[in-house]
């Protein structure tokens, strides 16, 4: 974008995601009040426990071991696997193509339709375990798929500048730059959120829900967005 503008818009897309992450929440328990939760009880009752003085130690365990060391264990748990399988696709070799390049190159065909490309897929596929490393993968994935094999496995992250050249060197558009911002909106939880969904719910179908409900909700909305982008860019 032009430089004057480029704060005021970059400000509105923000607010705009996120005014629309609003929305499409109100929509989906509108209407799963009307199908898969018609009848249910829908009144929160929270229970507050008995005040007590604060007890220094009971503090520091809570926010030591319960509060830090509990969670960062749990996402060490799912990081890890998430890390090799990273590596192992981008360094094992297949007819000469990594497995990577061979993933990159079949889900392009259905990444089309939503107006992204085969590395955006694969990179969240292969980021379910941590949706924080989506982009630094899709940078890694981007310069792999463009012939640059020095950075195979490596995530990364560069300033603006470099981060451009990149997504541009791998065929990013304005479109593939908005459809990923919607798909960011709306996309499944990570694992730990799902393994906390199943967790607390007890229930294959309910954690089902919560996971496949906002991806086809991102499926849906990328989809009419990238028909009717194409319709009017003619």
């Amino acid at each position: 974008m032009p430089a004057p503008y480029r704060s005021a818009l970059t400000l509105l897309a923000v607010l705009t995601v996120a005014l629309l992450g609003v929305g499409l929440m109100f929509a989906s328990n509108w209407m799963l009040s009307r199908t898969v939760l018609r009848g249910e009880v829908s009144t929160f009752h929270l229970e507050l426990p008995p005040y007590r003085p604060p007890q220094f130690w009971r503090t520091l365990y809570t926010s030591l071991i319960d509060r830090t060391l509990i969670v960062l264990g749990r996402a060490l748990l799912f990081a890890l696997p998430a890390g090799a399988i990273i590596w192992l696709s981008c360094n094992i070799q297949l007819g000469g193509l990594s497995l990577a390049e061979h993933a990159i190159a079949w889900l392009d065909s259905p990444a089309w339709f939503l107006g992204l490309n085969g590395v955006i897929l694969l990179a969240y596929i292969l980021a379910i375990p941590a949706n924080e490393i989506v982009l630094p993968t899709v940078l890694m994935l981007t310069l792999l798929a463009t012939g640059d094999s020095s950075m195979a496995g490596v995530l990364m992250e560069g300033n603006d500048s470099e981060t451009y050249a990149i997504l541009t060197r791998g065929g990013w558009t304005m479109m593939t730059a908005v459809n990923l911002m919607l798909f960011s909106l709306l996309h499944n939880p990570c694992s730990t959120t799902i393994a906390t969904i199943y967790k607390e719910t007890g229930s294959i179908r309910w954690t089902a829900l919560a996971t496949f409900l906002p991806l086809s909700l991102g499926i849906i909305l990328t989809m009419c967005v990238s028909f009717v982008w194409r319709l009017i860019a003619g």
